[in-house]
């Protein structure tokens, strides 16, 4: 059993590696956001059906639940639409310190949400994040307007959680995937044809284009998505927590080595990351002792 669980943590380790390097194929992938998101939600939805269909995987659910999923798939495409915009305007770094706020900013709304009440260490603990905010925000003015995007990612990141923690309990995670990949599909293809960007140059794409779309819709998003659900059976709450906030880490890593970002960044972002990130950190374990 303990060999499973350490199987299962590196494992996910490797998902949530796959998840940062998620960020690295948006800024080598040459096309705008809005297509970037329409290819990979397109052909990740594609590749879960094709594997629901050869492994015969259950993937109805209640009428009632449809729309909502195809909702929930939306706030999802906006929030990869701004992603990918920040990344595009800005860098990695700068968008993934901005997407470490996730956690944190949940457990804010977490209370609005579902009705319990704020805690005093997370009023403690969103203070050290306003000055870590405040230290990125000043050394990066000149990237202002990813910021901005990044935030609002953040935030449809979030809602996207909230929402999906209620929707998790009525159906399959395959089937739930499915329909809000499908439902991202639909809002993206709305609102590229209202804007006269379905063409022939949209479907004209280069072929190194192309390579990377594969990979992020195939490794970064169908099979990620597929064997991150197998290895949380195995994991603690800790874990999870520890293992999933280490996806910004990863990415800036991932960022300096093949983007060489570390030239556009100064000891200030730095250390507003760390005050943001180890905040986060913190919360989680503030939050799992008391749960104990």
């Amino acid at each position: 059993m303990q060999k499973n669980k350490f199987k299962s943590l590196i494992h996910f380790h490797f998902i949530v590696f796959i998840f940062g390097f998620t960020a690295i194929l948006g800024s080598l992938i040459s096309i705008d956001s809005l297509e970037l998101v329409w290819y990979r939600m397109a052909i990740a939805s594609i590749v879960l059906l094709i594997y629901a269909a050869v492994f015969k995987k259950q993937i109805t659910v209640p009428k009632s639940l449809i729309l909502k999923l195809l909702i929930s798939g939306m706030i999802i495409a906006l929030h990869w639409v701004t992603f990918f915009k920040a990344i595009k305007v800005s860098n990695v770094s700068i968008t993934l310190s901005i997407l470490s706020l996730g956690a944190f900013l949940t457990s804010f709304l977490e209370p609005l949400f579902y009705g319990r009440k704020i805690i005093l260490y997370e009023i403690i603990f969103g203070l050290i994040v306003i000055v870590g905010m405040s230290l990125i925000f000043n050394s990066q003015y000149h990237y202002l307007e990813g910021i901005i995007y990044a935030l609002i990612s953040v935030l449809l990141s979030v809602f996207f959680g909230l929402i999906n923690g209620k929707l998790i309990k009525e159906a399959s995670s395959l089937a739930i995937s499915i329909y809000e990949l499908l439902g991202g599909v639909l809002l993206i293809s709305i609102i590229l044809l209202f804007n006269d960007r379905v063409d022939s140059e949209f479907f004209d794409i280069s072929k190194i284009d192309f390579y990377w779309l594969l990979i992020l819709a195939t490794v970064c998003t169908a099979y990620a998505f597929v064997i991150s659900v197998d290895v949380l059976k195995h994991l603690s709450p800790y874990s999870l927590m520890i293992s999933i906030n280490m996806e910004p880490v990863y990415g800036i890593i991932l960022a300096i080595i093949f983007l060489n970002e570390s030239k556009d960044l100064s000891f200030n972002f730095y250390l507003g990351f760390i005050l943001i990130f180890s905040s986060v950190i913190l919360n989680g374990v503030f939050k799992l002792k008391n749960k104990k």
